[in-house]
């Protein structure tokens, strides 16, 4: 026998999920485990470069929050962690070109793939991939560390 109450009932929970990433990055799946280290480590190879000195300054981090992944540029995460940020529109056009380019590759798969049809990306020729092999011949620099605090010397 079901008893009807006439209490109003609570409301349903947010769902916190849905702002996980507060609306920044490409929310993306990995097949493996194993896939999280090999997207990491192929984005510390991607960015833009300075050819003159062999430098290139890596533009996407892979984040990893509650089981969910998202490529974010590096000024995204500077927003997140509260910081200013001069983040423009071509480096949210270079981070969908990466994140398409890893979704090309098999690394990764767009979570909602008809949204990232629209997305702005930017021209290959902007954006720099140094071969695995070649990595050794390049200053791979990033400019936002994840998961590391700058540690300030305390005087005593």
């Amino acid at each position: 026998m079901v008893m009807e109450s006439n209490q109003p009932t609570a409301p349903a929970a947010p769902n916190n999920d849905e702002n996980l990433f507060r609306g920044l990055g490409v929310e993306v799946a990995l097949k493996t485990d194993d896939d999280f280290l090999k997207v990491k480590e192929t984005l510390t190879r991607i960015g833009v470069a300075s050819k003159k000195d062999k430098t290139l300054y890596q533009s996407c981090h892979i984040l990893h929050k509650r089981g969910k992944f998202a490529i974010v540029h590096f000024k995204e995460l500077f927003i997140l962690d509260g910081k200013p940020s001069d983040i423009t529109e071509n480096d949210i056009a270079r981070r969908n070109t990466i994140t398409n380019l890893l979704a090309q590759w098999d690394l990764v798969s767009v979570v909602d793939a008809d949204a990232s049809k629209t997305l702005i990306v930017a021209p290959l020729n902007q954006i720099k991939v140094v071969k695995y092999g070649e990595k050794s011949q390049w200053s791979l620099v990033a400019k936002y560390s994840i998961g590391k605090k700058k540690i300030t010397p305390t005087t005593d």
